[in-house]
């Protein structure tokens, strides 16, 4: 089983990339489902995060306050980082549990699809990495049209990650996401090819 990395920045299409992967037959790790599921209400990184934070980042419900959470990461690189020590090592174990759960299935091609594969040790192991890159202003009228987010307040997020110079010097492929969406699926579709050396399945069809 193959298995390949694949990131982007916000906005840029990662997700819709991901989506048309697993269509055509690969397994989809998501990062950012798992990320949410190791601080659900009763796990061990729920409660040190209350602790390494205070019970400000907690909703009334007792679940994680992603939206504070996420202002205060961004706003402090140190809190970003205490973050990542307690969510980080968890998260991988889900993600070794689901590539086990992918080989038992006989899968010939599972997909990680995370935001900071490049800014994190990772880059340096999971192998092919592919990138998907698209117009600042592109991502800016994408990620204003799905969340209540302001043209500054994304710029200001992709300013914080890395840019995608940076990211187009780690990646072995680079998937140019400006297009419409048939051109899209047509490209990751002979990468599809490309990576496993077979023609694409058809999931639910």
């Amino acid at each position: 089983m193959k298995v390949v990395g694949l990131t982007g920045g916000i906005g840029c299409g990662k997700s819709t990339v991901a989506e048309i992967f697993g269509r055509l037959g690969a397994y989809i790790i998501d990062a950012d489902q798992l990320a949410r599921r190791v601080v659900e209400p009763g796990k061990p990184a729920l409660a040190e995060i209350r602790k390494a934070f205070g019970d400000e980042m907690l909703a009334p419900d007792g679940t994680l306050n992603r939206k504070k959470m996420a202002d205060v990461v961004f706003a402090r690189p140190e809190a970003r980082k205490t973050l990542e020590r307690i969510t980080h090592p968890r998260i991988g174990e889900e993600i070794m549990a689901e590539l086990k759960k992918a080989q038992d299935q006989g899968c010939k091609l599972a997909v990680i699809d995370a935001a900071l594969l490049v800014e994190s040790a990772a880059a340096g192991w999971l192998r092919p990495l592919v990138l998907v890159v698209a117009d600042e202003e592109a991502r800016i009228s994408r990620v204003c049209g799905r969340d209540s987010f302001c043209a500054e307040e994304v710029r200001a997020r992709i300013k914080n990650q890395a840019s995608d110079d940076e990211r187009r010097k780690k990646a072995d492929f680079v998937i140019e996401n400006n297009g419409d969406i048939e051109a899209l699926k047509l490209r990751v579709s002979g990468l599809y090819r490309e990576l496993t050396g077979q023609e694409p399945g058809k999931k639910g069809e």
